[in-house]
């Protein structure tokens, strides 16, 4: 049987619009899910929006538009812009879909039925732009540390809990015993222990509902209140295996991935949550970090926000994968701007890959050489693949960056040699024999090849270019592939 690999990145919240934030985790579940696709898996990559909660309907008020008509513009802006980076999702998941809303209720039902959901009085702080309920312990100089301009509410209100503190050894022993039914790893090793050591002081039971919140999915026993958005919309990465033709034995997923700021939700109450409901826990979750703008956080204030549109304009699409891929914030902060991502472009893009084809090209071109077509089976598997076996290592781990340091070692190789044979200066007939063997030979065309194919998951299209142009029988002439920004 063919081996299934399910990846999410999460469900981005409608309160804004994509910016490099969200473009850089579903860049990376993209890449990841291409290449498990090259890899022969049966892949199932899942994106969408959260749609509830009280912010939604504030925003959508400001706006002049109903809580439903606010969802639908900004869910569209994100469904149209990640074809245009040459994302390949499966299916782009709503929390507004009645769908998602009646499974999700079932499964909340099944924990109140199961004596897990409690009514109880919340007094505290919530942060209204994380949508999230805030302890003293949690805020920073009096304020929510993701959103230190705004003041967090003091709020008091009737809510259902649902009784977290009673997976605290469960979830500790899950995260560090493989051999646990309920084992799931956290990547990287950092996050894992952050999260343990959290655990180990203590959890409180959580708000599973809202009193106050329309905008929501009824408690279906007790209509006066909503289901929590943070824990209606976990439950997508379920929902959406339970309503997706053909896909109910995907579940559990394989990875979720993520940013850092909402690591808590993911690899602590969301397991919980599935615990208590019978169901399997996610096998990965990958957290990364964030990027900083030219040094500083990514802020609307600041007017440092990157969208992914200006870096589609700037760039390209295969170019912004490959500077998002390269820059990736792996387990700390990457400072990016858009002047870095254009001196990188050049150097990396323009001088390097771009240069070097350019090269190979006019020398075949100039020396009129013809081939055979070439098989290109051999270059599309990991066990004749050399650069390739090499990426694969980092790629489980999900070190994009240090994947393509990888192929652009691969690169710089390949300019170096034809550097020292100097190709251009061999004019005898004899000569012509090994400009024909350093071209065609496993040095040059050869090595391209895998090259291209190692590309793949990163720059599809570049990729293809690349086979195409050297894959015989005659060299075909081409523009640049990223002429100089």
């Amino acid at each position: 049987m063919t081996k299934k690999f399910f990846i999410t990145t999460p469900i981005y919240y409608v309160n804004d619009v994509p910016h490099i934030g969200h473009t850089c985790t579903t860049i990376a579940a993209d890449i990841l899910a291409r290449y498990h696709k090259l890899l022969g898996e049966d892949v199932f990559f899942l994106t969408g929006t959260d749609e509830h909660g009280n912010k939604v309907a504030q925003e959508a008020a400001a706006a002049g538009l109903t809580p439903k008509e606010f969802c639908d513009k900004v869910s569209r802006s994100f469904k149209e812009i990640w074809p245009k980076l040459n994302i390949q999702y499966d299916y782009f998941i709503r929390t507004t879909d009645p769908r998602h809303e009646k499974i999700a209720s079932a499964v909340v039902q099944k924990l109140y039925d199961k004596g897990y959901i409690y009514k109880g009085m919340y007094e505290g702080f919530y942060c209204l732009g994380c949508e999230k309920f805030l302890n003293e312990k949690d805020l920073m100089d009096g304020k929510c540390p993701l959103h230190p301009n705004k003041e967090p509410q003091h709020q008091k209100e009737e809510n259902y809990f649902f009784k977290l503190s009673s997976f605290k050894d469960v979830l500790i022993k899950a995260i560090s015993d493989p051999n646990d039914p309920n084992h799931y790893e956290i990547l990287p090793e950092s996050k894992k222990k952050e999260v343990l050591s959290k655990l180990k002081e203590g959890v409180d039971d959580i708000s599973i509902s809202r009193e106050k919140v329309s905008w929501g999915i009824p408690c279906p026993w007790d209509k006066k209140h909503t289901i929590y958005v943070w824990v209606e919309a976990l439950l997508n990465y379920y929902t959406a295996t339970q309503f997706v033709p053909g896909k109910k034995d995907f579940w559990p997923a394989d990875l979720h991935t993520m940013a850092k700021d909402i690591l808590w939700f993911h690899t602590v109450i969301w397991e919980a949550l599935l615990i208590a409901a019978d169901l399997p826990v996610p096998k990965q979750i990958f957290i990364h970090s964030f990027y900083l703008i030219d040094g500083q956080k990514m802020s609307k204030s600041l007017g440092n926000v990157i969208s992914p549109q200006q870096l589609l304009e700037k760039f390209g699409a295969d170019a912004t994968r490959y500077l998002i891929a390269s820059s990736f914030p792996f387990d700390k902060d990457s400072n990016v701007g858009l002047q870095k991502f254009t001196e990188k472009y050049n150097a990396d893009l323009a001088n390097g890959l771009g240069n070097l084809v350019a090269r190979v090209t006019k020398l075949c071109e100039n020396n009129n050489l013809q081939f055979s077509p070439i098989d290109l089976s051999i270059f599309r598997s990991i066990e004749t693949n050399k650069i390739l076996q090499a990426v694969d290592s980092f790629l489980r781990e999900y070190k994009l960056s240090e994947a393509l340091t990888v192929i652009w070692m691969a690169i710089k190789g390949l300019d170096s040699y034809i550097d020292k044979e100097r190709p251009w200066e061999l004019t005898s007939s004899e000569a012509k024999k090994r400009l024909d063997i350093i071209i065609r030979g496993s040095e040059s065309i050869r090595s391209l090849l895998e090259i291209a194919y190692a590309l793949a998951p990163f720059m599809p299209e570049t990729a293809k270019k690349i086979e195409k142009q050297f894959s015989g029988p005659k060299i075909i002439s081409s523009t640049s592939l990223f002429p100089r920004i």
